[in-house]
């Protein structure tokens, strides 16, 4: 098999794919390739982190070469007159990232889906459009991975804990290893927990929280205290208070722990998954109201379109290691590949991470063209 390179010109099919794309709506955009280093080491996943291209602008600023390109084509809908409105974007362009044994350098290919409020049946175009990728490369029948934070954050949502632990667990969903420390802390006895201030963090979990705000905010002001870290006083309070929260002398109870590990645990096709979601739901006495009503109006979306869903593999516990990502994910795998060929997924927090005024929704996809050249074969 030939291995393709970006010296050897443009990929046909994927040029193919960009005129199919143009067709059904999305203008193509092609972001800068340096781009602000701080988003990406913000909101993106570790993995990201880790592997970017970095350097400095002549007035001291931290830039990159662009790793991904759902943040840059982000930064430049919210740029841009249509900001805020119905707005829908592909892109086939070069990305950046330190990988062993290959090319830094490879060509990313996707769309960016922003405004629309039928969320359900956006998520079903987005997976829809991203089969086609794989057919355009002979991949007929590859193997479809779905997951959604959204309903994991609602039954987080509706357990019985401390908002700042409701907000660590879902943080760390995607971190795979942070969430099982959570959990493990969580179950840990006050007596287990790490010592240092302890007693003053014990205190202040216990105090009426405005109250508590109020004495953290005055005790950095006298101490001259103003920014740490580019966090004003009142973060910096916000930030401790989490911290006393999160190491309260509390212990999460057994069957609570449990019930999160059953809700991580289901797995299937959707269809069957939400059965089991509906048992755990009506055993544990909690709701999961519109995130899975929002999961069952996708999966009916998803039949709509012609996709066996009993084909797809469903899994509460599948995430993306993507740190911006709030609802549908999804992964088309090919046997003969480690890495998937077409990932994406919801992402309705980003743009108001980015300076959006409100919440916008959004949701895409991107593929690497050489891995889907590699499972399919050149022409």
């Amino acid at each position: 098999m030939t291995k393709m390179t970006l010296q050897d010109g443009p990929d046909p099919r994927a040029q193919a794919l960009i005129g199919a794309y143009l067709r059904a709506g999305y203008a193509r955009i092609d972001p800068p390739l340096l781009q602000p280093a701080e988003p990406f080491l913000d909101l993106s996943g570790e993995d990201i982190r880790r592997r970017m291209f970095l350097t400095t602008d002549p007035q001291g600023r931290e830039m990159c070469l662009r790793p991904d390109l759902t943040i840059p084509v982000s930064r430049a809908y919210l740029q841009s007159a249509a900001a805020g409105k119905p707005a829908g974007f592909c892109y086939l362009g070069a990305v950046f990232r330190h990988r062993p044994g290959a090319s830094a350098e490879f060509l990313q290919l996707g769309i960016e889906s922003f405004g629309r409020r039928d969320k359900a049946a956006a998520d079903a175009e987005m997976l829809a459009l991203g089969l086609e990728a794989t057919a355009q490369y002979g991949l007929t029948g590859p193997e479809i991975r779905i997951g959604d934070v959204g309903l994991f954050s609602a039954f987080i949502a509706a357990l019985d804990l401390a908002p700042a632990w409701k907000r660590r667990l879902i943080k760390d969903f995607n971190r795979k290893s942070s969430l099982k420390h959570d959990l493990s802390q969580l179950t840990l006895a006050a007596a287990d927990k790490p010592p240092e201030y302890q007693g003053v963090l014990a205190a202040l979990a216990g105090s009426d929280p405005k109250a508590a705000h109020a004495l953290v905010t005055d005790l950095l002001s006298i101490a001259g205290i103003a920014t740490v870290g580019g966090r004003s006083v009142a973060e910096i309070a916000d930030r401790f208070l989490e911290q006393a929260t999160l190491n309260a002398p509390a212990r999460l109870p057994q069957e609570t722990r449990a019930l999160i590990e059953r809700f991580l645990s289901v797995a299937g096709d959707p269809d069957d998954a939400t059965a089991k979601l509906r048992a755990l739901a009506a055993d544990a006495k909690i709701s999961l109201g519109s995130a899975l009503d929002l999961f069952e109006t996708r999966t009916g979306f998803l039949a709509a379109r012609g996709l066996d869903v009993r084909a797809v593999k469903f899994a509460t516990g599948f995430g993306r290691g993507f740190d911006y990502y709030t609802g549908f994910v999804f992964e088309l795998h090919n046997a003969s590949a480690n890495n998937p060929l077409v990932a994406g997924g919801r992402y309705d927090g980003l743009l108001t991470r980015l300076g959006a005024p409100e919440a916008i929704p959004a949701v895409g996809f991107a593929a690497s063209v050489e891995a889907l050249a590699a499972a399919g074969g050149t022409s």
